[in-house]
Protein backbone atom coordinates (compact mmCIF):
# COMPACT_ATOMS: atom_id res chain seq x y z
CA UNK A 1 0.00 0.00 0.00
CA UNK A 2 2.95 2.34 0.58
CA UNK A 3 3.63 2.36 -3.14
CA UNK A 4 0.01 3.31 -3.86
CA UNK A 5 0.11 6.16 -1.33
CA UNK A 6 3.38 7.41 -2.82
CA UNK A 7 1.81 7.28 -6.32
CA UNK A 8 -1.22 9.30 -5.24
CA UNK A 9 0.81 11.94 -3.41
CA UNK A 10 3.23 12.24 -6.33
CA UNK A 11 0.36 12.71 -8.77
CA UNK A 12 -1.14 15.32 -6.41
CA UNK A 13 1.97 17.50 -6.53
CA UNK A 14 2.80 16.91 -10.20
CA UNK A 15 -0.73 17.76 -11.35
CA UNK A 16 -0.87 21.12 -9.57
CA UNK A 17 -1.85 23.73 -12.12
CA UNK A 18 0.54 26.70 -12.06
CA UNK A 19 -2.26 28.98 -13.24
CA UNK A 20 -4.32 27.91 -10.25
CA UNK A 21 -1.45 28.85 -7.95
CA UNK A 22 -1.19 32.32 -9.52
CA UNK A 23 -4.93 32.87 -9.16
CA UNK A 24 -4.81 31.72 -5.53
CA UNK A 25 -1.86 34.01 -4.73
CA UNK A 26 -3.64 36.98 -6.31
CA UNK A 27 -6.82 36.26 -4.36
CA UNK A 28 -4.87 35.93 -1.11
CA UNK A 29 -3.15 39.28 -1.67
CA UNK A 30 -6.56 40.89 -2.21
CA UNK A 31 -7.81 39.26 0.98
CA UNK A 32 -4.89 40.70 2.95
CA UNK A 33 -5.62 44.16 1.58
CA UNK A 34 -9.39 43.99 2.24
CA UNK A 35 -9.69 41.94 5.43
CA UNK A 36 -6.62 42.89 7.45
CA UNK A 37 -5.85 40.63 10.41
CA UNK A 38 -8.54 38.16 9.30
CA UNK A 39 -6.87 37.57 5.94
CA UNK A 40 -5.14 34.43 7.20
CA UNK A 41 -8.47 32.81 8.04
CA UNK A 42 -9.97 33.32 4.61
CA UNK A 43 -6.72 32.51 2.86
CA UNK A 44 -6.78 29.23 4.82
CA UNK A 45 -10.32 28.57 3.57
CA UNK A 46 -9.22 29.17 -0.02
CA UNK A 47 -6.15 26.97 0.36
CA UNK A 48 -8.22 24.17 1.88
CA UNK A 49 -10.70 24.43 -1.00
CA UNK A 50 -7.83 24.32 -3.49
CA UNK A 51 -6.34 21.23 -1.87
CA UNK A 52 -9.74 19.52 -1.91
CA UNK A 53 -10.19 20.31 -5.60
CA UNK A 54 -6.63 19.26 -6.42
CA UNK A 55 -7.11 15.88 -4.75
CA UNK A 56 -10.23 15.18 -6.79
CA UNK A 57 -8.53 16.31 -10.00
CA UNK A 58 -5.52 14.06 -9.38
CA UNK A 59 -7.74 11.07 -8.58
CA UNK A 60 -9.73 11.74 -11.74
CA UNK A 61 -6.55 11.09 -13.74
CA UNK A 62 -6.71 7.43 -12.62
CA UNK A 63 -10.27 7.20 -13.90
CA UNK A 64 -9.35 8.77 -17.22
CA UNK A 65 -6.48 6.31 -17.64
CA UNK A 66 -8.68 3.33 -16.65
CA UNK A 67 -6.14 2.51 -13.96
CA UNK A 68 -8.17 -0.42 -12.62
CA UNK A 69 -7.08 -2.48 -15.63
CA UNK A 70 -3.48 -2.11 -14.41
CA UNK A 71 -4.50 -2.74 -10.80
CA UNK A 72 -5.97 -6.12 -11.74
CA UNK A 73 -2.50 -7.22 -12.82
CA UNK A 74 -0.99 -6.16 -9.48
CA UNK A 75 -1.03 -7.90 -6.07
CA UNK A 76 -3.38 -5.29 -4.55
CA UNK A 77 -7.12 -5.40 -3.97
CA UNK A 78 -9.80 -2.77 -4.37
CA UNK A 79 -9.85 -1.92 -0.65
CA UNK A 80 -6.11 -1.18 -0.68
CA UNK A 81 -6.44 1.06 -3.72
CA UNK A 82 -9.26 3.12 -2.23
CA UNK A 83 -7.73 3.23 1.26
CA UNK A 84 -4.45 4.52 -0.17
CA UNK A 85 -6.25 7.44 -1.75
CA UNK A 86 -7.94 8.40 1.51
CA UNK A 87 -4.63 8.12 3.37
CA UNK A 88 -2.97 10.31 0.73
CA UNK A 89 -5.67 12.93 1.35
CA UNK A 90 -4.79 12.88 5.05
CA UNK A 91 -1.11 13.34 4.12
CA UNK A 92 -1.91 16.43 2.03
CA UNK A 93 -3.50 18.00 5.11
CA UNK A 94 0.06 18.83 6.17
CA UNK A 95 0.25 21.25 3.24
CA UNK A 96 -3.04 22.82 4.31
CA UNK A 97 -1.91 23.26 7.92
CA UNK A 98 1.52 24.68 7.01
CA UNK A 99 -0.13 27.06 4.54
CA UNK A 100 -2.61 28.17 7.19
CA UNK A 101 0.19 28.92 9.64
CA UNK A 102 2.04 31.00 7.04
CA UNK A 103 -1.10 32.84 5.93
CA UNK A 104 -1.98 33.75 9.52
CA UNK A 105 1.58 34.66 10.42
CA UNK A 106 1.91 37.25 7.65
CA UNK A 107 -1.06 39.46 8.65
CA UNK A 108 -0.26 38.94 12.33
CA UNK A 109 3.19 40.41 11.75
CA UNK A 110 1.97 43.09 9.34
CA UNK A 111 -0.81 44.33 11.63
CA UNK A 112 0.93 43.40 14.91
CA UNK A 113 -2.10 41.45 16.09
CA UNK A 114 -2.27 37.82 17.24
CA UNK A 115 -5.79 36.42 17.56
CA UNK A 116 -5.79 32.89 19.01
CA UNK A 117 -9.40 32.27 17.97
CA UNK A 118 -8.70 33.15 14.34
CA UNK A 119 -5.65 30.87 14.29
CA UNK A 120 -7.68 28.05 15.84
CA UNK A 121 -10.57 28.39 13.39
CA UNK A 122 -8.10 28.61 10.50
CA UNK A 123 -6.40 25.38 11.57
CA UNK A 124 -9.76 23.63 11.94
CA UNK A 125 -10.92 24.77 8.52
CA UNK A 126 -7.63 23.61 7.01
CA UNK A 127 -8.40 20.09 8.20
CA UNK A 128 -12.17 19.96 7.80
CA UNK A 129 -12.64 21.38 4.28
CA UNK A 130 -10.33 18.96 2.36
CA UNK A 131 -11.76 15.97 4.26
CA UNK A 132 -15.32 17.15 3.60
CA UNK A 133 -14.61 17.80 -0.06
CA UNK A 134 -13.01 14.39 -0.59
CA UNK A 135 -15.63 12.64 1.50
CA UNK A 136 -18.36 13.94 -0.80
CA UNK A 137 -16.64 13.79 -4.19
CA UNK A 138 -14.66 10.53 -4.11
CA UNK A 139 -17.72 8.24 -3.79
CA UNK A 140 -19.26 10.12 -6.72
CA UNK A 141 -16.09 9.47 -8.72
CA UNK A 142 -16.26 5.71 -8.15
CA UNK A 143 -20.00 5.36 -8.60
CA UNK A 144 -20.86 7.90 -11.31
CA UNK A 145 -17.54 8.98 -12.83
CA UNK A 146 -15.14 11.85 -12.28
CA UNK A 147 -17.31 14.37 -14.16
CA UNK A 148 -20.08 14.11 -11.58
CA UNK A 149 -17.49 14.65 -8.83
CA UNK A 150 -16.12 17.72 -10.61
CA UNK A 151 -19.64 19.11 -10.95
CA UNK A 152 -20.32 18.55 -7.25
CA UNK A 153 -16.99 20.19 -6.46
CA UNK A 154 -18.08 23.31 -8.31
CA UNK A 155 -21.38 23.31 -6.39
CA UNK A 156 -19.50 23.06 -3.08
CA UNK A 157 -17.53 26.19 -4.02
CA UNK A 158 -20.72 28.30 -3.96
CA UNK A 159 -21.42 28.16 -0.19
CA UNK A 160 -17.70 28.65 0.48
CA UNK A 161 -17.73 31.78 -1.68
CA UNK A 162 -20.74 33.23 0.12
CA UNK A 163 -19.15 32.29 3.45
CA UNK A 164 -16.26 34.60 2.61
CA UNK A 165 -18.43 37.37 1.14
CA UNK A 166 -20.82 37.37 4.10
CA UNK A 167 -18.08 38.19 6.58
CA UNK A 168 -16.29 40.93 4.62
CA UNK A 169 -17.21 43.58 7.20
CA UNK A 170 -15.41 43.85 10.53
CA UNK A 171 -18.51 43.15 12.64
CA UNK A 172 -19.12 39.97 10.69
CA UNK A 173 -15.62 38.77 11.42
CA UNK A 174 -16.06 39.26 15.15
CA UNK A 175 -19.45 37.56 15.20
CA UNK A 176 -18.10 34.61 13.27
CA UNK A 177 -15.03 33.97 15.40
CA UNK A 178 -17.02 34.30 18.61
CA UNK A 179 -19.83 31.94 17.59
CA UNK A 180 -18.25 29.34 15.32
CA UNK A 181 -15.52 28.10 17.65
CA UNK A 182 -17.98 26.17 19.85
CA UNK A 183 -19.11 24.15 16.81
CA UNK A 184 -15.63 23.22 15.58
CA UNK A 185 -15.36 20.00 17.58
CA UNK A 186 -18.81 18.81 16.51
CA UNK A 187 -18.06 19.63 12.87
CA UNK A 188 -14.72 17.83 13.11
CA UNK A 189 -16.27 14.66 14.51
CA UNK A 190 -19.03 14.74 11.88
CA UNK A 191 -16.51 15.12 9.05
CA UNK A 192 -14.36 12.25 10.36
CA UNK A 193 -17.43 9.99 10.46
CA UNK A 194 -18.39 11.14 6.95
CA UNK A 195 -14.83 10.46 5.77
CA UNK A 196 -14.93 6.88 7.07
CA UNK A 197 -18.37 6.20 5.59
CA UNK A 198 -17.21 7.75 2.34
CA UNK A 199 -14.25 5.38 2.19
CA UNK A 200 -16.54 2.36 2.62
CA UNK A 201 -18.91 3.61 -0.10
CA UNK A 202 -15.97 4.34 -2.41
CA UNK A 203 -14.53 0.84 -1.88
CA UNK A 204 -17.86 -0.71 -2.82
CA UNK A 205 -18.14 1.52 -5.88
CA UNK A 206 -14.59 0.79 -6.99
CA UNK A 207 -15.09 -2.97 -6.54
CA UNK A 208 -18.07 -2.99 -8.87
CA UNK A 209 -16.22 -1.18 -11.67
CA UNK A 210 -15.05 -3.32 -14.59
Amino acid sequence: MKGLIYKDITIFFKSIDKKLILIAVGAIILLMVNTGVYAGLFASVMLAMTIGMQNIMSFASDEKASWKKYQLAMPVNAVSVVTSKYISVICTLAVSIVGSIIFNLLPSIAFQSFNVTVWGVSAAVSLIVPLLWTGICLPLTYWFGFRSAQTMGLIVVIPMFYFIKYFEDGAGFSAMTNSIFSYIVIAGVAVVILFIISMIISAIGYSRKK
